[in-house]
């Protein structure tokens, strides 16, 4: 079995000077780096690389997410930098889009440009 060191994250995009700007400016996350391959950032104690593709078809799920200690504020101040949130038939969401699951935890759900699925947990 092999011993894995840390998770690299990857989601793919078309566009990586509209990405960039999504993920270090919307999203704060720290860019590390440009290649002809994917742009890299740092998230925490992870890796995320942003793998660039011509086309691409988003999952209809959840591909990233974050757990955030208060998501009234993350949601608010996403919500000041232009993202919209979303709102799911047949869920039972707030005014800001947060569902407040069985389990207690409340999720929030949000596009990046390319229509990856992401997400914010408090929980």
């Amino acid at each position: 079995m092999l011993k894995l060191a840390q998770v690299v994250l990857f989601l793919a995009i078309t566009d990586a000077d509209r990405s960039r700007t999504f993920y270090e400016d919307v999203l704060g996350l720290t860019f590390m780096s440009d290649d002809p391959f994917a742009l890299v950032f740092k998230t925490d104690d992870r890796i995320l690389r942003l793998a660039k593709v011509k086309t691409m078809n988003p999952a209809p799920y959840t591909a990233l997410g974050w757990n955030v200690v208060d998501i009234k504020s993350a949601v608010d101040g996403l919500v000041a930098k232009g993202i919209d949130f979303q709102v799911f038939a047949g869920m039972a969401q707030d005014e800001q889009g947060v569902w407040h699951s069985p389990s207690g935890a409340k999720v929030a759900w949000f596009r990046d440009p390319d229509g990856n699925g992401l997400s914010l947990t408090q929980g």
